[in-house]
């Protein structure tokens, strides 16, 4: 009988951070599961790491790095290949971060919802931040387990920007409520295999073309768009060593000093694949009705990009390269659309 929950990790010179997870993830309540790690090229020694230490584990390596959507994907196919075709509404995927840690019943208590709740496309639990802090007076660091949440949720905005839930925030109770929210990060995300399925495109679950960055934030919403709801379980609990974590409700003045942080790289993806994802998930009368906030917010990022990341232009360049793929994309996502317009304006407030 295969495992009916796939946990997927893709590593990338991951392996300060997989003793921890993996330790997590052999230390779960639930065990009808199988651990397979993708690794993107790593030359770290992640591989002879997990060969030694937890030879239950799957391992299949790339001999590149080809990004966080399309090594999931090879996760997910790996799996959705094993499940019985008539069986998928009970089969889940767990994307995995590697720099995630789960507490001992994270599985248990998110298969439970997932089962009582067969509307729901994906789910997600509540997400801490964790650090690496120096000891006293001695160069090794050790793990700190924070109260500040790191993600509850996606929310979106009026300008199509979408955050996670709670980001920055010290957790005090104010989200330990079952909510169904947006969408789930995808730094910890449980997916209904007959979701995935309804909502692939050209056999991919997540959107290869965006190699890394808002491939959760397109998936949610193709989620959303295909009548699945996404549902946050605060007593599945686990933390999140995030490396620029900033706050959900932090000012321009912070934000910009958070986007200062960030590798141009990494702000190029996130831009390139916002424009891509609004060509193929937003609906036009929704488009229409929030374009004064959607125009604004392009244009100060537009002219952020050209004084601060003039190396980054290239990303508008390439967004409106892949126009035609991205329309030939949006056909195939709008022909099994099941919320109306209306309904997916309540996620965009």
């Amino acid at each position: 009988m295969t495992p009916r929950v796939h946990l997927t990790i893709v590593a990338w010179n991951s392996l300060r951070y997989l003793p921890e997870l993996l330790a997590s993830v052999e230390a779960q309540t639930f065990r009808d599961f199988q651990a397979f790690i993708i690794d993107n090229g790593s030359v770290d020694g992640s591989e002879a790491y997990v060969r030694a230490h937890h030879p239950r584990v799957a391992y299949l390596r790339n001999a590149r790095n080809l990004g966080f959507a399309a090594a999931h994907n090879q996760g997910i196919r790996y799996a959705l290949s094993h499940w019985p075709s008539d069986d998928l509404a009970r089969r889940y995927a767990l994307v995995v971060n590697p720099d995630v840690i789960l507490a001992p019943d994270f599985l248990e208590k998110i298969v439970a919802a997932a089962d009582a709740h067969p509307e729901a496309g994906s789910l997600g639990g509540k997400l801490l931040r964790a650090s690496r802090e120096r000891l006293e007076d001695e160069d090794l660091r050790e793990t700190v387990k924070s109260d500040v949440i790191d993600s509850t949720g996606l929310r979106g905005t009026r300008a199509r920007t979408v955050a996670d839930r709670g980001a920055g925030e010290l957790d005090r109770g104010q989200y330990d409520a079952l909510t169904d929210v947006f969408g789930i990060s995808g730094a910890l995300a449980l997916y209904r295999a007959s979701a995935l399925e309804d909502v692939k495109v050209d056999e991919e679950y997540f959107d290869a073309d965006f190699f890394a960055y808002k491939e959760d934030v397109d998936l949610a919403w193709r989620l959303r768009l295909a009548g699945f709801s996404a549902l946050f379980v605060p007593e599945a609990r686990a933390h999140h060593h995030r490396a620029m974590g900033g706050s959900e409700s932090a000012g321009a003045f912070k934000r910009l000093r958070e986007r200062f942080g960030r590798s141009q790289a990494r702000s190029g993806y996130s831009a390139r694949n916002h424009w891509n994802m609004l060509m193929k998930d937003e609906l036009f009368v929704n488009g229409l009705l929030a374009s004064p906030w959607i125009l604004c917010r392009e244009a100060l990022q537009l002219a952020y990009v050209a004084v601060f990341e003039t190396r980054n232009l290239g990303a508008f360049v390439q967004a409106l390269a892949r126009l035609p793929r991205m329309l030939r994309k949006r056909r195939e996502i709008m022909r099994s659309r099941k919320a109306s317009a209306k309904e997916m304006r309540k996620w965009f407030v």
